[in-house]
């Protein structure tokens, strides 16, 4: 998610764009990632070599946060959970120069609780007021919208400059409250969810689910399909803050999602999930 946000960022809004991780052979695995994407374009001709060369020339990787020290603006996308998030940004606030926007990619997380972190004085804004979250969708390169939410904190100057340079990566921003799961999945990991139900007690097969939603509603990718591409842990981590945080019954995650993250079939990235790969 995070190579797909920096390739982005770097083709269309053309800018440097520095990616940090903590593992060296992952910043490897996602740089070789990015030359495959350019070129499969460059093959299809959506952009000349020149173009992705540039692109290219554009990324840089390092495994040290410290090196954020004279950034703009910050995208962070890491996994969703709570202490790390807050970690991180009370580490950028320290880092990043008092003008860079710290935006996070967090897919239910409160913005406000992210941006707390950010300061011992939760009455000193001066590094809060900076934090929004530009939710991208899965994959990056591909999809158009972008989330745009705003923390208590958040100020009208953050927010506008998180949607001018999500329009200037070609996306088209869409803005939610801060509000558990926010727009894309408070309606999206539901639909998962029941599905994964439908599934486990019976009321059709993981086939017949998926396609009645293809071929009955015209998306793309029928729930089942949709989930092993988003994550099962994801999707996981996300209906147990809906159903935390809002308290409603309707969002309890379903015995078998959470039985199979425990079985460590996550979907696409680990092999098997619904569907083998």
């Amino acid at each position: 998610m995070g190579l797909g946000i920096a390739l982005v960022a770097a083709r269309m809004a053309q800018v440097p764009v520095t990616v940090v991780d903590t593992s060296q052979k992952s910043l490897d695995k996602g740089l070789a990632f990015a030359d495959k994407l350019l070129a499969k374009d460059v093959g299809k001709q959506r952009i000349s070599q020149g173009d992705a060369d540039a692109t290219r020339e554009r990324l840089r990787t390092t495994t040290n946060m410290d090196d954020l020290g004279d950034v703009d603006m910050v995208i962070e996308a890491v996994p969703e959970i709570v202490d790390l998030k807050k970690s991180i940004f009370a580490a950028l606030a320290k880092i990043c120069p008092a003008h860079a926007i710290l935006a996070t990619n967090t897919s239910s997380i409160s913005i406000t609780r992210i941006a707390r972190a950010t300061t011992d004085d939760p009455t000193d804004l001066s590094a809060s007021s900076r934090v929004v979250s530009m939710h991208f969708m899965n994959p990056v390169p591909v999809q158009k919208g972008v989330e745009i939410i705003s923390g208590l904190q958040t100020s009208p100057q953050t927010l506008a400059t998180a949607v001018e340079f999500c329009k200037r990566m070609g996306k088209i921003p869409s803005q939610s409250a801060d509000s558990p799961g926010f727009l894309a999945n408070r309606i999206l990991m539901p639909y998962i969810n029941e599905a994964v139900i439908c599934l486990e007690t019976g009321v059709g097969q993981e086939k017949d689910i998926d396609d009645i939603m293809k071929n009955g509603t015209n998306v793309p990718m029928g729930p089942l399909q949709l989930a092993d591409f988003i994550g099962l842990d994801t999707c996981l981590a996300i209906m147990e803050v809906l159903h935390t945080q809002l308290g409603d019954s309707k969002y309890r995650p379903a015995v078998r999602l959470r039985q199979m993250v425990d079985a460590g079939w996550l979907g696409k990235k680990s092999g098997r999930g619904f569907y083998t790969y």
